[in-house]
């Protein structure tokens, strides 16, 4: 093996560390979920909602693979990417994978905002009274989404997730996050960002077993102007992060491709 590819496959080596172990629990309540005439969980049916009439986006979510961890862009035509002439010589430099070894998942270090959302492995979303934290088995990572008002100082350190915000916009939950430190790929394919860089996401639960989220770029350091993305997340039923639960309820667990 080459160092080159050695480096390339690193990132999927280390996710393979974190797989969860097996049989944690026994005698674990039933998953409570809509269910189909068949007694599976009716993924198609009406989203949740809580208490104040907003769609319910908690539970565990994951992409069913990794296509847009490897290409955010993978929607868009080569040529409708936006970008400055610096971060399109250096998109052009990384994209064959030469220089992966580079690329911060690499070093253990965070993927960032939005690339770790696209990682297969499975994410939590949990609400409390003044946030929205996300818990995802990639590197065992977490993320606050503060939904009580607050605005980022413009002094803020700058860090690889950011500092988010959220607030509805009718069904849609609408993530404001900047302050990044500019280091992050926005894919594996090398698409730089800077200090400038601005993520919005809007999470919109389509149904009960389906989450859709579109991401627009936002980094004037980068890219001439802002570029989308949307990308499908499912539901797992029963599952939480870092573990698998097993024993008399196992039924519950879908299966997840590439486990």
């Amino acid at each position: 093996m080459t160092k080159r590819s050695f480096f390339a496959m690193l990132p999927m080596g280390l996710g393979l560390l974190a797989l969860p172990a097996f049989c944690q629990w026994i005698k674990v309540p039933p998953f409570k979920a809509p269910r189909t005439n068949s007694g599976e969980v009716d993924l198609k049916a009406a989203a949740p909602r809580l208490p104040d009439g907003k769609p319910d986006l908690s539970g565990s979510w994951s992409a069913d693979d990794n296509r847009y961890v490897r290409d955010f862009a993978l929607d868009m035509k080569p040529e409708e990417v936006p970008y400055l002439p610096w971060a399109k010589k250096l998109f052009d430099e990384r994209k064959d994978g030469a220089h992966s070894r580079e690329d911060p998942d690499a070093h253990c270090l965070p993927q960032g905002v939005p690339k770790i959302d696209s990682v297969q492995y499975p994410w939590k979303l949990v609400y409390t009274p003044n946030s929205i934290v996300i818990i995802y088995e990639s590197f065992n990572y977490w993320r606050q989404i503060f939904t009580d008002g607050r605005e980022m100082s413009p002094d803020a350190n700058p860090t690889w997730f950011g500092y988010s915000t959220g607030k509805w916009d009718g069904d849609t939950f609408v993530v404001d996050t900047r302050g990044f430190n500019g280091r992050s790929w926005l894919d594996q394919l090398g698409r730089p960002t800077t200090e400038k860089l601005h993520v919005i996401e809007r999470y919109r639960r389509v149904d009960y077993g389906h989450l859709r989220i579109d991401v627009t770029i936002d980094d004037p350091g980068a890219y001439t102007k802002p570029f989308s993305s949307s990308q499908e997340m499912h539901l797992r039923p029963g599952w939480e992060p870092m573990e698998f639960i097993c024993g008399e309820n196992n039924t519950d667990l879908p299966h997840l491709p590439g486990r």
